[in-house]
């Protein structure tokens, strides 16, 4: 009985910590300093907020309200209110970035958030496929066009099978419903970035 319970808890664990929202706020500044500086870091800082902060105060108020069951929204069916509130705040932030002159490589980060949610809002009314997956997995495309390449993909590829592995445990998601999210993040983003020639 220990080792289930032991492993359920490092599941929870794993998708409290690396949940879609935390990686949506987390990320911005991290390619903004990494790309212009401090300067960079307070341009990703306003993408956070944006793109992190207005859907995660959606869903807060969702869950105190009852009408959400937690902040990973695990009913399908109670998905689509938060989802539409994201695609209105990533799209402000990128008008914002783009009228402001934002660095390059945010800009696109930005855009490949807005064009993951084009492909994955549209499958999950229909089917439950993993944001969580997506998410981290588009966090690691990014990040590895800001830090050395191999290590960073390496680390990217074991973050997101352990993602992947934690919505499976926790019995958010089928093995089907998290491969796709990841591939969905992954393709989305490579090719966001390559459209705007970000290249290492």
């Amino acid at each position: 009985m220990t080792a289930p319970m032991t492993a359920d808890r490092v599941a929870r664990r794993v998708t409290d910590l690396l949940a879609p929202q935390v990686l949506v706020i987390a990320m911005p500044p991290a390619v903004g300093l990494a790309e212009r500086g401090w300067s960079g870091a307070v341009w990703g800082l306003l993408a956070s907020l944006l793109c992190g902060g207005v859907p995660t105060a959606v869903i807060a108020i969702g869950v105190r309200s009852g009408r959400l069951d937690s902040h990973h929204i695990v009913d399908r069916a109670r998905r689509t209110g938060p989802l539409l509130a994201a695609v209105a705040a990533v799209l402000v932030a990128l008008l914002l970035l783009v009228v402001l002159g934002a660095p390059r490589l945010l800009v696109a980060t930005v855009t490949a958030m807005l064009a993951a949610l084009a492909v994955t809002v549209p499958v999950t009314l229909r089917w439950k496929i993993s944001f969580h997956a997506a998410v981290s997995a588009g966090t690691a495309v990014v990040l590895a066009h800001v830090l050395p390449p191999v290590p960073t993909v390496a680390a990217g590829a074991a973050v997101v099978a352990l993602v992947c592995w934690a919505r499976v445990r926790l019995a958010h998601h089928t093995p089907g419903q998290v491969v796709a999210g990841a591939l969905a993040g992954t393709l989305v983003t490579w090719a966001t970035l390559a459209a705007f020639g970000v290249e290492r």
